[in-house]
């Protein structure tokens, strides 16, 4: 909720108050801003009138609105809570405890409308997340440091997590890779994002973003995870940004219990773990176009001569090639002995398959992006029922894309079939599924968007 005005009364911004701390009693007196959309009158907190009040609930903030931010705030103590020091947490049970004694007060505005004015992350309507730092990697990608509001559930190395960011008025959801493991400082999250041409959400958070930025977050999924124990012998297999959630692995993994208070990359290791107790034994290849474009590339290398269970190739394709699921046997001669887990393009993950044909219960795949198009298909007209808009589109070119490009506003996720979100009822006509060639439908189905094309003439109740 955002408001903008004056404040009703400004002339006194210094605040002053006794905090206790065990026998400790001190004063303090601060000029430093105010929360927003907060103000202080009389040693009591209402809101700044006039007040703009989101559309979701009208140009609504009367007397009653400032009497529950009063009550709210009185009851919760407001210097042992909301003043506190930066990165200090609410109680939750005082929060409950507040929600219900000042919901009648609030309607139809709901506790955490008045919550939110003081931190975006206390919302408990939607998941929410403020980006804490950001770290470039190379040349196109960064590592995004995110905490997450309240309701983030602890996620396992290896999954991904979907981003809505709110560009020009419009929120675009994707979806990322987490590349950190659970339980990183102060709870905290980091996702790896690689700039890619035409990506509009990706430009947005690596050449944009800066901290303090508000996303917003839907919990963690995924099942490209390692289970619980991990096997003995693994062997991982990556390409550009496929490294996230392997780094993400590799951290649990590395420094798990058995390495509980080892030196981190960068940090100083005059000497190699030789003994790695415990710990499996790793081979990862991993190929980028050059030394410099390698994400993680210093980290990896720090954590190759660390620990001498961690065994690291790279291959640099502008003077070595593509590295292909063929070439593992000369890398790594007993890979049939190892469960792999491979992410990359989605060439490389085909090949995978095909090269684990035999044996395909030890190898898991996770795909970035959608699988190539197959070949054929009519096309026909778009009608997009709901918006009343309708185009045409090749049978090459998803509804997604064309429902986009016609101007719709399209509910997407991760744009490949996995979280299905991009998703829309069928009203009449069938569609074709760009990962099989299979065409499907009756009115009334649910279809994936992103990975359905029109087979003729389709109506989508968008």
């Amino acid at each position: 909720m955002a408001c903008t005005g004056n404040w009703r009364r400004s002339s006194d911004r210094t605040r002053s108050s006794t905090v206790s701390t065990g026998s400790t009693t001190r004063r303090r007196s601060t000029n430093a801003p105010l929360s927003p959309g907060i103000s202080p009158v009389d040693g009591r907190w209402y809101a700044r009138s006039p007040c703009r009040v989101s559309r979701d609930h009208g140009d609504r903030f009367d007397r009653r609105g400032r009497r529950a931010v009063e009550v709210l705030v009185a009851g919760a103590s407001l210097e042992n809570y909301f003043l506190s020091a930066p990165g200090s947490a609410v109680p939750s049970a005082a929060l409950r405890w507040l929600a219900g004694a000042v919901r009648p007060l609030t309607t139809p505005l709901v506790p955490d409308d008045y919550l939110a004015l003081f931190d975006p992350l206390w919302c408990g309507r939607e998941l929410r997340g403020r980006i804490e730092a950001i770290h470039p990697e190379t040349a196109d990608a960064a590592t995004l440091v995110i905490r997450p509001g309240r309701g983030w559930v602890r996620h396992r190395a290896g999954q991904w997590v979907r981003v809505g960011v709110d560009i020009e008025g419009v929120r675009h959801w994707r979806t990322f890779s987490l590349s950190c493991p659970p339980g990183g400082p102060d709870e905290c999250i980091t996702i790896t994002v690689k700039a890619v041409p035409d990506g509009l959400v990706s430009h947005h958070l690596v050449r944009q973003a800066a901290p303090g930025m508000i996303v917003h977050l839907a919990g963690p999924d995924g099942e490209f995870v390692l289970p619980e124990p991990p096997p003995p012998r693994l062997l991982f297999l990556t390409a550009g940004s496929g490294i996230t959630p392997v780094r993400a692995m590799l951290h649990g993994l590395l420094y798990g219990p058995a390495t509980r208070g080892a030196a981190r990359p960068g940090a100083a290791s005059p000497r190699r773990d030789t003994g790695c107790r415990g710990l499996p034994d790793v081979v990862l290849l991993h190929s980028a176009p050059t030394p410099a474009d390698v994400i993680f590339g210093a980290e990896l290398r720090a954590l190759a001569v660390r620990f001498a269970n961690l065994r690291l190739y790279e291959r640099h394709t502008r003077t070595g090639g593509r590295l292909r699921p063929s070439d593992v046997p000369d890398l790594c001669p007993d890979w049939t002995e190892r469960t792999a887990w491979v992410c990359g393009p989605p060439e490389m993950l085909q090949e995978a398959e095909d090269h684990w044909a035999g044996s395909a219960d030890r190898l898991h795949v996770e795909r970035f992006r959608p699988a190539t198009p197959t070949a054929g298909g009519e096309g026909g007209r778009i009608r997009f029922t709901r918006s009343g808009r309708q185009t045409d589109a090749d049978g090459g070119t998803s509804l997604l894309i064309a429902g986009e490009r016609a101007g719709v506003l399209m509910p997407s996720g991760c744009r490949m079939g996995i979280c299905h979100t991009c998703v829309g009822r069928l009203a009449s006509g069938q569609v074709r599924d760009l990962r099989t060639g299979q065409i499907h439908g009756e009115p009334g189905d649910l279809v994936q968007t992103c990975v359905s094309a029109a087979a003729g003439p389709v109506e989508i109740e968008l």
